[in-house]
């Protein structure tokens, strides 16, 4: 609703009007975010769950929500607001899609770390006892001393994530058990544990998404310049939601492009409707009319993976699937060229059987690129992706358009030619 005007308190009639009545007092702006989130009371009193909890839409109260007092009142709805305008709901569907095997509970005490230490400098509100904060959740479970407001600045609550998600492997079939990171978080359990409800079936389509994500990021900024040091948010946190587009969606774009078979002009063959005319508009010849061919008759894409470079098994593993699948859907053959410093391995695939082999980076050596790029040239290709972290020469530079697709540690390092690619989680 970005030109909507948020509701009116007249509107509210639900268990939390007390506690949104005293964040709109304390902090107008802050804490108005509150007007625009769907407020709803639930029937039943469920023990061992939170008095509110939120699906990313709206606030659920629960009958013992009632029974406390208004400074816990405010700091449940200030929290669970904060988990809205984040967006942390959403974002663990997203990375479910991503991984299919989130964690809800570690990911709901990692967004709870971050929301809890965002609001604890406000004294007229109150978090509930043992709340879990970000310091003392990284000092438990990563051994990083680190200040709060640094943290805030720092972590959010994807990266915080997979920081601590070192659950072992699934054995037949039995659910991953807490490696000692993830068993250490577990244990810091807090009261807010479980509140939040994500619903898979909510799914929205990614340009929906990111307007959503735009709206509240331009919510929350403007809001806490407005409010100041009565803020809700103690500084604007790294976890703020963030406007950008995916990058298997620019992968499959510049594949796209780059494997259509583009027509050209075929004199040594007439055009369709030359043919249907017979040459002739009634006793008239007509002059020869070209036809048309694809530039190639299968485009060919020249894949070649650095395996001494630093992107992690997992990281390689999801872009083989994605590549793969994109290779599938525009129908083009493809040259797999794995290397280091020089070439160890070339396999090609034909249009529409091609089944990449698991990709492992060994790491430990040198990188040159220039044997890898001669190499993919033989094979003449329309499209050349590079996977790789960047660090190595590169004395050969083709004539087709090459993408250097690098992990997110080298988001700040340049691409000897072509176009960089960072494979944000």
């Amino acid at each position: 609703m970005p030109n909507a005007a948020a509701p009116e308190f007249g509107a509210l009639r639900h268990r939390g009007t007390r506690a949104v009545q005293r964040l709109v007092e304390f902090a107008p702006a802050t804490g108005g975010l509150a007007l625009w989130v769907q407020h709803v009371d639930l029937a039943d009193d469920a023990a061992a769950v939170p008095p509110v909890a939120t699906d990313g839409q709206r606030l659920l109260y629960r009958p013992a929500f009632e029974r406390l007092p208004v400074e816990q009142q405010a700091g449940w709805v200030a929290h669970e607001v904060l988990h809205v305008a984040l967006r942390h709901p959403q974002r663990f569907v997203a990375l479910q899609q991503l991984t299919g095997d989130a964690d809800l509970g570690l990911f709901n005490r990692c967004a709870d770390a971050i929301v809890n230490s965002a609001l604890a400098h406000l004294g007229w509100l109150a978090l509930p006892a043992g709340a879990v904060q970000l310091d003392a959740l990284l000092s438990s479970a990563l051994a990083i001393q680190q200040d709060t407001e640094a943290a805030l600045l720092e972590w959010d609550v994807e990266r915080l994530y997979r920081a601590i998600d070192d659950r072992r492997p699934p054995v037949a079939g039995r659910a991953r058990e807490d490696g000692p990171r993830a068993a250490r978080v577990r244990a810091l359990g807090g009261p807010g544990a479980g509140d939040l409800v994500p619903n898979a079936g909510d799914a929205q389509a990614p340009e929906a998404q990111a307007e959503q994500a735009r709206e509240w990021r331009e919510r929350l900024v403007r809001a806490h310049a407005n409010d100041g040091a009565f803020s809700l948010l103690r500084t604007l946190l790294a976890d703020v939601p963030v406007t950008r587009t995916p990058w298997p969606e620019v992968l499959r774009t510049q594949l796209a492009r780059g494997l259509v078979k583009r027509p050209t002009l075929s004199w040594s063959r007439p055009a369709r409707s030359y043919l249907a005319n017979q040459g002739r508009i009634g006793r008239h010849r007509m002059p020869f009319e070209p036809g048309t061919q694809g530039t190639r008759p299968v485009p060919r894409l020249a894949l070649m993976v650095d395996v001494s470079g630093s992107v992690d098994d997992a990281l390689l593993e999801r872009f083989a699937r994605e590549l793969q699948a994109i290779v599938r859907r525009v129908e083009a053959a493809l040259v797999l060229v794995i290397g280091d410093d020089r070439v160890r391995h070339v396999q090609a695939f034909e249009a529409g059987r091609v089944e990449l082999p698991p990709l492992q980076s060994t790491g430990g050596g040198g990188t040159d690129f220039t044997p890898l790029l001669q190499e993919a040239d033989r094979h003449a290709p329309d499209l050349g992706v590079v996977l790789t972290d960047l660090e190595g020469p590169a004395r050969f530079a083709p004539r087709w358009p090459v993408i250097w697709a690098v992990p997110p540690a080298q988001r700040g390092v340049a691409a000897p030619f072509g176009r960089r690619l960072v494979l944000d989680a």
